[in-house]
């Protein structure tokens, strides 16, 4: 009903007429906030994406309140490190990794937010000499603790939905799309087919409190009427450094959504994997706090030892992400990567 609706008559289809006022029947029969009014001036906006670059790479990803500059922010961080030469997740390539994490995540809680209400300072989040700042915090020895790097900071997913999409004449898409929870807040609006969301638990509802992802968030992104919460999606495409089409990728995992894309784009361009390989590798992640590395089944006993005696707090963790992805071929042709984590997502030829 409500997809036939947004069909024959577009976003007026939703937001306002039959569907409109069975949401706002729903909101007033559970307590909820959401009415007409709220309903009729509520526009999704059209933004430029962020630009970088990675190793001669160019990179379009998510702006803010989405989660690419903290993206942007790991790739320049980590790009002067060997971690080739370290070797792929090695303990010394996941210490330069998880302390770059921490700092970015610092950043990232204290400083982001809806750029509609919230100055962000992105040009000197993204500079050389921000950048360069950071990276000489990092003890490439020793873990720095949490206590020691945060200054006013405060932090971010399951259930995001990820795919990729690239055409036959090398056309990219990356699309993330998230209730937060499994099954949103777990309440449907009778008779229309679509399940609520949860994404308020995105914004900092007391500052320096854990969110249920665990993030510790401050007050430019705190609630606030109009305002977008933050948010750790990150669908992004690397193009060949002429400039060509090369992959798309993204992934579900909340706070997690921006280390698995980091790893799936470093396990391909740093170290050399093919598309599956470097979405199936185990990985890391860390956002401060908790102030620890979470790890994957599949590294060694002996580096999770390693990174224990630098100082790091280490915890197995469930799968990470799901970070299906494409990648436009040199000579014709595209390649599809589903994510071992959620098999179910199939890759399917056009």
């Amino acid at each position: 009903v409500t997809l036939g609706r947004i069909a024959a008559e577009g976003e007026r289809g939703f937001y306002r007429g039959p569907v409109a006022d069975a949401l706002v029947a729903a909101m007033a029969r559970g307590g909820g906030l959401i009415t007409h009014a709220d309903l009729r001036a509520y526009r999704a906006r059209l933004v430029a994406p962020l630009q970088g670059r990675f190793r001669g790479h160019p990179l379009l990803t998510m702006p803010p309140p989405g989660g690419g500059l903290t993206l942007l922010q790991l790739l320049g961080i980590l790009e002067p490190f060997d971690l080739a030469g370290s070797g792929l997740n090695a303990a010394a390539s996941l210490h330069l990794m998880a302390e770059a994490m921490n700092l970015a995540y610092r950043d990232r809680n204290a400083l982001l937010g809806d750029p509609e209400q919230v100055a962000v300072p992105v040009a000197r989040l993204l500079s050389p000499a921000h950048l360069a700042a950071l990276r000489r915090r990092i003890d490439p020895q020793r873990h720095t603790p949490a206590p020691a790097l945060e200054s006013a900071a405060a932090r971010e997913g399951t259930n995001t939905t990820h795919l990729s999409v690239a055409d036959r004449q090398g056309g990219l898409a990356a699309l993330t799309t998230t209730l937060n929870f499994p099954y949103g807040n777990g309440i449907t609006v009778s008779g229309l087919g679509f399940l609520l969301n949860n994404e308020m638990d995105d914004f900092t509802a007391r500052a320096g409190s854990a969110n249920a992802f665990g993030l510790r968030q401050g007050s430019a992104n705190a609630i606030a009427p109009g305002r977008r919460p933050l948010s750790s999606m990150a669908p992004t495409l690397m193009f060949r450094p002429d400039g060509r089409p090369w992959i798309a990728t993204g992934s579900p995992g909340g706070s997690r959504i921006i280390t698995t894309v980091l790893q799936v784009l470093l396990n391909r361009v740093v170290h050399g994997l093919n598309l599956a390989s470097a979405v199936a590798a185990p990985r890391i992640h860390s956002q401060l706090w908790p102030d620890r590395i979470d790890l994957e089944q599949g590294l060694s006993p002996d580096t999770r030892r390693l990174l224990e005696a630098m100082g790091h707090a280490v915890r197995q963790s469930p799968a990470m992400g799901a970070a299906n992805s494409v990648e436009v071929l040199e000579g014709g042709g595209s390649l599809g990567a589903v994510d071992p984590r959620r098999a179910e997502g199939p890759a399917v030829a056009e």
